[in-house]
């Protein structure tokens, strides 16, 4: 049987880099043609991230995808599956990543071991997975990984090269002017593409431009010219508010937000609510976080800002209103860091609200047992932080699913009023069990006292209800009244939004992409 699919028109969506724009293109795109009722879904043939989130599997399980990739399919208004993102490799450290393969976990490997023992089951998947999609759909919308011209990859280039052939796929290259040299970037990208692939890229779009795009009219027409692929759009810098899909997208260390005296980057300081008014919360900025899209519902209330905290920081988090523990890849090795770094004294010391999530929760338990230590292969036990009276064992087994929790907040300090439920996933390896009695405000799987709270709950400050309760709870510990702003629900969504920028300044036509009437 063919690798090609001729039931549903594919667009690749590539970069001339890294962070050139890709997914938000992509997931306009896939907003866009939901608007115009065209049946769209968003594909990526291999991903690598440690923001995760859960979708059905082909067996009707639940599976791990790419954050992106949920992202689109929300954008797409279609339900999550792992065939949006057949390929998923968790960096762990020390070279090696996890591969998930159709959602499950198969292996962890260096980049070697994948290549040399797991490519071509990886490549199998990717090309079955496009098969179901273009069978349900009429057009899928894919993002490539990095740089579409990485000639040291060409030969196994799974989410550009490969996924442009089996998909038969129209190529559009994203290029990121705000780093300089995008003109440059494109022609020596085109220069590069293997034949077959450079033959079908349809167009190209600058994307973060800053200014009046009247200037850049001159070096478009030379690039068409010495080309022949037209520049179909120019993109301002905007960013429409998606997830983002990992730590390179995390505000720059060196950046101190808005003065407050954490060490670090901040967000959710441009909401035009003073300082002095404003809380924070302090994030440690692990070496092997995960997930930390969880904090991006709190940056976006009025008047909280989110400090992410370098876990060698002179300051500590008890400069701050609050701490919450995010999630990790490695979190023996990442408890092992915040205790060289004196930060779990500084924690046992803190008196505000304390939240620790997935890995972040392991770690606030009294101890870990079974756990490996990086580069080691040592199976030992470990103390954790000592706030929540649980104990946690490894195991290999992972969990994976989404879950709906009823909230019993009424002896959960840091959420203490929340009522009804709580939606959410759950990806991990290891089960907590309570030393003693305390309050379990998500059932079996979370812990809490009057100031800390632990949960294996990811997304739980998507939940309005539990999101509420808890920055009530900071601005009390801070002495601090709350600020009122604009309701959410007023303001248009980042799909939304995302559609608007393609929608405004990207002309399909001009590529020959007739992708549903506007």
């Amino acid at each position: 049987m063919s690798d090609r699919d001729p039931d549903a028109r594919t667009v690749l969506v590539a970069g001339t880099a890294s962070h050139a724009g890709k997914s938000t293109l992509a997931a306009g795109l896939c907003r866009l043609l939901a608007r115009r009722g065209v049946s769209v879904a968003p594909f990526k043939a291999q991903n690598m991230s440690n923001n995760a989130r859960v979708a059905l599997a082909p067996d009707g399980e639940w599976g791990e995808i790419g954050v992106s990739q949920y992202v689109q399919a929300r954008a797409a208004r279609v339900p999550a599956t792992t065939d949006m993102n057949p390929v998923l490799l968790k960096p762990r450290g020390d070279g090696e990543s996890q591969i998930v393969i159709d959602g499950e976990a198969v292996a962890t490997v260096d980049a070697g071991a994948y290549y040399d023992d797991h490519w071509e089951r990886a490549r199998a998947a990717a090309v079955d997975a496009h098969r179901r999609l273009a069978a349900d759909h009429d057009v899928i919308v894919a993002e490539g990984a990095g740089s579409i011209a990485e000639i040291n990859l060409h030969d196994r280039d799974l989410a550009n090269v490969e996924c442009a052939r089996f998909a038969d796929a129209d190529v559009l290259i994203a290029v990121d002017i705000e780093r300089g040299g995008a003109f440059a970037s494109l022609y020596g990208t085109l220069e590069l593409l293997p034949e077959d692939v450079r033959e079908r890229v349809a167009g190209a779009v600058i994307t973060k431009f800053r200014g009046d795009p009247a200037l850049l009219e001159p070096g478009i027409a030379e690039i068409e010219s010495r080309t022949g692929v037209p520049v179909i759009g120019v993109v301002p810098h905007d960013d429409p508010g998606l997830p983002a899909e990992d730590s390179l997208s995390l505000p720059d260390e060196a950046d101190t937000g808005s003065g407050d005296g954490i060490a670090g980057a901040t967000r959710g300081d441009d909401d035009g609510v003073p300082d002095a008014e404003a809380v924070r919360i302090a994030v440690p900025r692990l070496p092997h976080i995960s997930n930390f899209t969880d904090l991006e519902p709190l940056a976006r209330e009025p008047g909280v800002r989110v400090a992410y905290v370098p876990v060698d920081a002179a300051a500590t988090p008890t400069d701050a209103d609050a701490v919450v523990i995010p999630g990790s890849k490695n979190t023996v090795d990442d408890l092992l860091a915040l205790r060289d770094a004196g930060l779990d004294e500084s924690i046992r010391a803190f008196s505000g609200p304390i939240v620790g999530l997935c890995g972040g929760y392991q770690m606030l338990g009294e101890r870990l047992t079974n756990a490996e230590i990086e580069g080691t292969g040592a199976v030992t036990a470990v103390d954790g932080v000592g706030v929540l009276p649980i104990e946690t064992r490894f195991s290999t087994d992972k969990r994976v699913e989404r879950v709906t929790r009823d909230v019993d907040a009424q002896e959960a300090g840091p959420i203490a009023g929340a009522t009804g439920t709580a939606t959410g996933y759950e990806i991990h390896m290891g089960r907590s069990s309570p030393t003693r009695a305390v309050a379990r405000p998500f059932g079996p799987e979370s812990a809490a006292t009057d100031r800390v709270l632990g949960t294996y709950l990811h997304g739980l400050f998507e939940n309005a209800n539990v999101r509420d309760a808890f920055v009530e709870a900071v601005f009390d510990a801070a002495g601090r009244s709350r600020p009122a702003g604009p309701n959410a629900a007023d303001a248009p969504s980042p799909y939304d939004r995302a559609a608007d920028l393609v929608a405004d300044h990207v002309d399909l036509s001009a590529a020959g992409l007739d992708l549903g009437s506007p």
